[in-house]
């Protein structure tokens, strides 16, 4: 036993949290410290400098309490301190630093590992239903907490530059409308609300939250330069980002105002699908979707749907895998149940699109059968689109200057789907009233995919 002198290590120099926001609280995976020397040691207190008044708790090898006493160490080994933090609310409107210092004392000497937290308020919406027309701003963050309903005749506007951080297994349930007012310079961003990265081994993880629901009798919702983040796990009923149930207002009517209307949005790292349609209606252009576990797009039993100089591409990263769903699914059907399936109508058109990823079909597609079930009616169209069919391609399936050639992204595996000089989508194009890209940059020729190459 080592009884005067020696030394204590620790894994890191400053234990640090990111932004946590008041009143939500938060952890990190800690720190441990380690007896280097070739004796057993007896830690005679391991402490918070500022003890019962720290906005910091702990719990040393164990033991929880701001004061930890007589831990024994052996040789060479090593014990782990956990740590929470918890931010009152005040009325400040900018992030502010929180600290105190984590003391261990070894045979009367003090070692010393600073904690450090920076804390934010923000409006917190908790399991709540919203009437009315109500406007979110940008003065202070949004928490989503067991998940928010937009309400039947209801409007929900989100400002430009808006935040809203969801919190585990919330959703954004849309009975009413939901206006995303994003902008170029100012996007609309729903993301997690585990902001200190730390614990995260500084990564973004697929499922951190639900989704974004769409009724039945939701229609005219309309999402704006909106980022979709780490999300889509199974909490609402589907693991995915964006669900859209059956259009049950304008249904099989093209000309009337779709469920939702998507333009210059990004949906990225989902741990199901990244926009998951049961006969819905949606019109989507400049939107990219990518890094998803199940299908990027999924249609199922038909719907109403316009999608334009969109990328749909998946490889595969560190929290979701690709190796058996394809990038994209159409189909005029819907197993309810072994053997028993669901038809409807379908109108789908995919224009100076982009399907793309690691497996050698990005698509399954099916439109047969509607007729004979039913004499339900079904169109499904590429158009002057890059889609990787593999050597099977459906000979249902209409296709008018397709091409099946690599997009030659910047870097896919890592998530930059721009074009680089050579692409096959560059200037293959149709002609199409869009005058920008996803960034907002001019489109000067009518490239294939979210990016206009510049």
């Amino acid at each position: 036993m080592l009884t005067s002198g020696g030394t204590l290590s620790f894994s890191t120099d400053t234990l640090k949290f990111d932004t946590v926001f008041t009143a939500a609280g938060s952890f990190t995976t800690g720190l441990l410290i380690y007896n280097k020397q070739s004796e057993t040691i007896t830690v005679s207190s391991v402490k918070l400098a500022h003890g019962a008044t720290s906005y910091f708790h702990i719990n040393v090898d164990g033991f929880k309490g701001n004061t930890v006493t007589d831990l024994k160490i052996a040789p060479h080994d090593s014990i782990y301190v956990f740590a929470t933090v918890n931010i009152d609310p005040n009325n400040k409107l900018t992030p502010f630093i929180i600290s105190d210092s984590l003391v261990a004392t070894l045979n009367g000497k003090d070692f010393f590992v600073p904690f450090t937290a920076y804390g934010q308020n923000a409006r917190y919406i908790v399991d709540s239903a919203l009437s009315g027309n109500i406007t979110w701003d940008t003065v202070l963050p949004y928490v989503i907490v067991k998940s928010a309903q937009v309400n039947p005749t209801a409007t929900l506007n989100i400002n430009p530059g808006c935040r809203i951080y969801m919190h585990q297994n919330s959703s954004l349930i849309v009975l009413g409308k939901l206006f995303c007012n994003g902008t170029k310079d100012d996007s609309v961003i729903f993301q997690g609300d585990r902001l200190d990265r730390s614990y995260f081994g500084y990564q973004g993880y697929a499922g951190e939250w639900g989704c974004l629901y769409f009724d039945s009798k939701s229609n005219g919702s309309r999402l704006s330069y909106t980022r979709l983040l780490n999300c889509g796990n199974a909490s609402a009923g589907y693991a995915t980002a964006i669900w859209l149930a059956p259009d049950s207002v304008n249904f099989n009517n093209p000309s009337a105002t779709p469920q939702l209307t998507m333009d210059h949005c990004i949906i990225q790292n989902a741990i199901g699908y990244g926009i998951l349609s049961f006969t819905g209606s949606l019109v989507a252009s400049n939107c990219l979707v990518n890094s998803t576990g199940a299908q990027a797009l999924a249609i199922f039993r038909g719907g109403f749907d316009s999608i334009t100089n969109c990328t749909f591409a998946n490889y595969g990263n560190y929290t979701v895998s690709h190796s058996t769903s394809p990038t994209l699914s159409v189909l005029s059907w819907l197993e309810v149940k072994q053997d028993v399936y669901e038809y409807a109508d379908m109108n789908v058109v995919l224009r100076n699109c982009i399907v793309w990823g690691s497996l050698d079909s990005e698509i399954v597609c099916d439109t047969t059968g509607s007729v004979a079930h039913g004499n339900y009616k079904s169109y499904l169209k590429f158009d002057h689109s890059i889609i990787k069919m593999g050597t099977d391609v459906e000979g249902f399936v209409q296709r008018n200057q397709c091409l099946q050639q690599d997009p030659l992204f910047k870097d896919g595996l890592k998530g930059n789907f721009h074009l680089t000089a050579g692409s096959p989508a560059i200037g293959k194009g149709a002609a199409v009233s869009l005058t920008d890209d996803l960034e907002g940059w001019g489109a000067t020729r009518n490239d294939i995919g979210c990016y206009q190459y510049h």
